[in-house]
């Protein structure tokens, strides 16, 4: 089973990239939403982040109290390194258990999309690192289209990785500073090499 990772800066155009393996019915397995998961009602990292960062970190419902634990990490390095290291390892393990079940079934390829890319997980389990770049200021505008306020949506670019640091872990870089169908154009141009090169027929 081959296994590609797309990962990328937020507004770097990542998810729709990841969206066009999915179009072609191409199993993806997506971080963040795994990451909701592992959070929401009942979640595996629930118990841990609650006794990490105390009782207020659990809503009424059961899932995570988002909003009291972003107060909490907003600006706090270190209790934010804390939530992400717990955090990852549930995400990670939910992955591994997804990759040994594709691997049972047969399955030739899978990608993973993940926001931010660590060593020690989701780099290890990838045979290929596909990284969407782009400009910071193209992203910027992005993001402020989504209705992102402008603020914010530096807050967040600082807290990852530069562009030449995902740059640097990438097999392929597909640049996205142009239109949305410039994109899918570009990532249909890397699948159907990567399957012929592969022998991999969807």
């Amino acid at each position: 089973m081959f296994v590609i990772g797309i990962t990328g800066g937020i507004g770097s155009g990542k998810s729709r990239a990841a969206d066009v393996f999915r179009s072609r019915g191409i199993r993806i397995l997506d971080a963040d939403e795994i990451s909701r998961a592992v959070t929401g009602i009942g979640g595996a990292a629930l118990p841990e982040i609650k006794e990490s960062f105390g009782n207020k970190t659990i809503d009424a419902d059961g899932s995570m109290n988002r909003k009291y634990v972003a107060s909490l990490v907003f600006s706090d390095r270190m209790r934010l390194d804390l939530l992400s290291k717990i955090i990852h390892r549930h995400v990670f393990e939910s992955i591994e258990a997804e990759l040994a079940s594709e691997k049972e079934k047969g399955t030739k390829l899978v990608v993973l999309d993940v926001p931010i890319p660590v060593r020690r997980g989701f780099l290890d389990v990838c045979n290929q690192i596909w990284v969407i770049s782009a400009d910071e200021r193209i992203r910027l505008d992005r993001l402020v289209d989504r209705g992102m306020e402008i603020e914010e949506a530096k807050r967040r670019m600082s807290m990852q990785m530069t562009r030449g640091e995902y740059e640097e872990l990438a097999d392929i870089v597909i640049v996205n500073d142009g239109t949305e169908e410039d994109l899918v154009s570009e990532v249909e141009l890397h699948i159907a090499k990567e399957l012929h090169e592969r022998g991999i027929r969807i």
